[in-house]
């Protein structure tokens, strides 16, 4: 048996038999991720694609109130130039495309909020189970005024439609579980995070002692089915929303807890 754990306190990394267990531990926070998180999960997929002893990742909040509620609104406070907007999301791209295309199969176990870019990171996983609790969505209409990048949408609507993503990013509004699983963003509903952690050990454990090349195949040969729109080519998007005085509002409001006034421009 064979053990390893992150040098990190905000994602935890254990290895034991096969399988990579993930969880991202800023309850406090509800498990909000910095940049430093996003290169932490880079490596992990990094080093399931070379270590040939990893079978499985599963990726989990700590507590029970977060699976993540996406990117810590600090990490915004110093966008001043189209630069740091493009760089933001050229970082999500390369992350959430390194998790999308990991060689081993991939787990997200949740429970409350998934949210922004902690529903994006649970879309590019292979299966997600979910507790009742669990809430999803990218209310980033209702609070910052963003935008998710081309490759994301692209990813999305693949996942659930354009219709239902036309639906969740227009009515701001987060999934409860059983009709996130009603419309594929959940496979699995289970009672609570004992039964959530036991379900997805199960999984794990059953995946794990599968052909791992008949696994990686078939994620490559989806990933190949499905062209990405890629970051640059929605570029025009990214900074009309970012350098717009609404998106300097809706990050003051939401740092101050007020309802933002938007004005379009």
């Amino acid at each position: 048996m064979d053990q390893q754990t992150a040098s990190s306190n905000d994602i935890l990394f254990d290895l034991r038999d096969g399988i990579g267990r993930v969880t991202f531990n800023r309850p406090q926070a509800r498990n909000a991720f910095t940049f430093a998180m996003y290169e932490r999960l880079a490596q992990i997929c990094q080093q399931a694609n070379t270590d040939r002893s990893l079978k499985v990742l599963v990726f989990q909040g700590a507590g029970d109130k977060a699976f993540a509620s996406g990117t810590d609104i600090n990490q915004f406070r110093a966008f001043t130039t189209p630069q740091h907007a493009l760089e933001y999301e050229s970082r999500i791209d390369r992350v959430l495309t390194q998790l999308e295309q990991c060689r081993v199969p991939t787990i997200a176990a949740i429970t409350g909020a998934c949210t922004g870019g902690g529903a994006g990171i649970a879309a590019c996983c292979d299966l997600r189970i979910g507790t009742k609790t669990a809430k999803m969505g990218f209310p980033i209409a209702r609070t910052l005024g963003n935008c998710l990048s081309m490759s994301n949408i692209s990813r999305l609507t693949a996942l659930i439609g354009p219709a239902r993503v036309k639906d969740l990013i227009f009515t701001a509004r987060l999934v409860g579980a059983e009709e996130a699983a009603s419309v594929g963003l959940l496979h699995e509903v289970v009672e609570d995070v004992p039964a959530l952690q036991k379900r997805a050990d199960e999984l794990a454990i059953l995946i794990a002692g599968h052909a791992p090349l008949t696994l990686n195949a078939t994620k490559q040969a989806l990933v190949r089915l499905q062209r990405r729109l890629t970051r640059e080519e929605g570029e025009d998007l990214i900074l009309m929303c970012y350098m717009s005085q609404d998106f300097r509002e809706g990050l003051d409001a939401f740092l101050n807890k007020r309802p933002p006034q938007w004005r379009g421009e």
